[in-house]
């Protein structure tokens, strides 16, 4: 492993961000539970045998989409990984975006959420992406939109750069995918929830963390927390929705390979 990604391992290791999320932000974050519904919504029906999850912590979207045979998760931080070795078919592994440990056309569903922006060779994430994809399979692929948003909350969680769409069609449609739909994740909501995550990280670590403690053992406040969630997300899809796409945070392309 090199040097580079030894610092990139250390990083997502030790940021309360990533290394601390679990599959409960489903359920206390309403933008986790928008770019989830939508994501679901335009994959549809769509059935796979093998899926993975490059780059996806503890958070994951493969327990939430039905219809998948074996899952498998692939990450560079250790502690967000374990959580899946305890569900049947799940295969938990730690690893790098830029060199899969895996043999070409493996998956029938690869999915990189949020991920490419964090490496800076995105060009050789983007062919590994395509390289572990079956014929005819789909790939998922969510990044922040429009550089013109790059903010200093981009830089305290390591991303090297915000897509604008023509530059992932040009990343990825020369390596053998073709187009099936594009759509936002978030609009202009997302914006000033960043704004605010940004102006002091530290503590929305700790309050996302206290979030998820009181989720958990407070009845009561589970329940009034899940009608906040419920409505913030739709809140969240209809900003995605209608909002024009020079105004949309945060973007999601499925292609399939041809």
């Amino acid at each position: 492993m090199s040097d580079h990604i030894i610092k990139k391992k250390d990083f997502y290791d030790n940021h309360p961000n990533f290394a601390k999320r679990t599959l409960i932000d489903y359920r206390i974050s309403p933008g986790t539970m928008a770019k989830y519904d939508l994501i679901k919504k335009y994959l549809g029906s769509r059935k796979f045998s093998n899926a993975i999850d490059v780059g996806c912590s503890g958070n994951s979207i493969l327990p939430f989409l039905d219809g998948i045979i074996n899952r498998t998760y692939i990450d560079l931080a250790h502690l967000p990984m374990t959580q899946y070795a305890q569900f049947p078919k799940n295969h938990p592994s730690m690893g790098s975006i830029t060199f899969l440990p895996f043999q070409s056309g493996t998956f029938d569903l690869v999915s990189a959420l949020d991920v490419i922006e964090h490496v800076k060779n995105d060009q050789l994430a983007a062919s590994e992406l395509v390289r572990v994809l079956k014929t005819k399979g789909t790939l998922l692929l969510s990044v922040p939109h429009r550089m013109k948003y790059y903010s200093h909350q981009d830089v305290i969680i390591g991303h090297y750069r915000r897509y604008e769409l023509n530059q992932l069609r040009d990343l990825f449609l020369p390596l053998g995918l073709k187009e099936v739909c594009v759509f936002g994740v978030y609009g202009q909501v997302m914006r000033f929830a960043q704004f605010s995550q940004g102006s002091n990280p530290e503590k929305m670590e700790e309050d996302l963390q206290n979030l998820r403690s009181r989720y958990q053992k407070n009845p009561i406040f589970h329940r009034i927390w899940d009608k906040f969630v419920l409505w913030g997300s739709k809140l969240m899809k209809m900003d995605a929705r209608f909002q024009p796409q020079k105004k949309i945070m945060n973007i999601c392309i499925i292609f399939s390979k041809k």
